[in-house]
């Protein structure tokens, strides 16, 4: 049987459904506070989920500080805004979160991310002082740790049976992910699953690492070679691929690589930033999705347990149908990421099954391809 064959014969597992929250938000003003309450609020509250705990933040600053859309600033674009980052981690703090991390894997450097959002014209200060016991972490490489950790993927996973990551996605009791409502050239769309894509680091699996006996000690390049093409397989610290005699299609690795690593690192809280956003897109150097790079404004927040129950949701805000697949809007050029992991059993795509709190998906619904 080919490995496309394999793949297509997974048992399903049990996709749980959790509610889903909607909220009406046109600023990144004084009214983000109470409408982010709010919108925890209707999945359950943050204290049961946080108190006394650490929590890990994953934020998205995709692409260079020096690539903007137009003069646009980056959080009106393609990174999450600096004040929803600052308000949920107030949030948090004030929930009873004990330790907050925030994480990313800013592109092909091992810089602190204080110095990489300052470039961006952000003031880390106004983020590390929006709670109690607030840092910044690079999870680009090793960091502040002397050994990676590995994270299994349930039933041996799609692309990889396991991921080594940085330390701070293990040394946490509850992890975030905080994403942009985008498409994607890519996979279709990028919400709070697309974003754990960079939870992997350029050390074992970016394009200076592939194959490689030892990580590298910093970042060089992208995931194009390991990831996207299947051209290297990651640094020998890693397993490599089940399946390489698969697809080097980036359209059916990168969804593979996605659905995994929510699964083998489980994500207790999306919140996807609506307010202002970009269509066209996750960045702007996109070219292959239709109507190209282009400022929008939605003007909604969502929020769920679940990450695939949430990016069903935010899906169907943007005018896409999260059941479609390969071929139908939006993903046209790629598999859908939200089935890859339904497979594994992390969560619904089924919209019929997702209670929606606050606002509803045919109020909020804001069509990205006619935006």
């Amino acid at each position: 049987m080919s490995a496309a064959g394999m793949l297509a014969a997974r048992p399903m597992i049990a996709a749980p459904a959790s509610p889903v929250a909607i909220a009406r938000c046109k600023t990144y003003g004084i009214g983000l506070t109470p409408t982010m309450m709010r919108l925890f609020d209707g999945i359950g509250g943050l204290g049961k989920l946080v108190n006394g705990k650490t929590v890990a933040i994953k934020v998205n600053l995709t692409g260079a500080p020096s690539i903007r859309l137009g003069h646009e600033p980056h959080g009106l674009a393609h990174w999450t805004h600096p004040n929803v980052i600052g308000t949920t981690v107030k949030l948090l703090s004030d929930a009873g979160a004990k330790r907050i991390r925030i994480l990313e894997s800013p592109w092909s450097t091992a810089e602190p991310i204080e110095e990489y959002i300052l470039a961006a014209n952000w003031d880390p200060a106004r983020i590390l002082n929006a709670g109690t016991k607030v840092e910044f972490e690079n999870t680009n490489y090793l960091g502040n740790a002397n050994k990676y950790s590995r994270f299994d993927v349930p039933k041996g996973g799609h692309l990889f049976k396991s991921y080594y990551l940085n330390h701070s996605y293990e040394d946490c009791d509850v992890f975030v992910s905080i994403a942009k409502l985008k498409e994607h050239g890519t996979t279709g769309v990028t919400m709070s699953m697309k974003n754990c894509f960079g939870i992997t680091p350029c050390t074992i699996y970016g394009d200076g690492a592939g194959g490689r006996d030892e990580p590298l000690l910093v970042p060089r390049g992208g995931r194009g070679t390991v990831f996207h093409s299947g051209a290297k397989q990651p640094a020998k610290i890693a397993p490599t691929e089940n399946h390489p005699d698969s697809s080097r299609e980036d359209g059916y690795r990168v969804p593979r690589a996605v659905a995994d690593l929510v699964a083998a690192r489980p994500i207790h809280l999306a919140i996807i930033d609506g307010v202002e956003t970009m269509a066209g897109g996750e960045g702007p150097w996109v070219t292959n999705v239709p109507g190209g790079p282009r400022r929008t404004s939605p003007g909604v927040l969502i929020a769920g347990l679940n990450p695939v129950c949430t990016d069903a949701v935010g899906t169907a805000v943007m005018g896409f149908d999260p059941m479609s697949d390969r071929g139908t809007a939006p993903f046209e050029h790629s598999d859908n990421m939200m089935r890859l992991a339904e497979e594994l059993g992390v969560g619904t795509r089924d919209l019929s099954k997702i209670e929606v709190v606050g606002l509803q998906i045919a109020d909020a619904r804001f069509p990205f391809r006619k935006a």
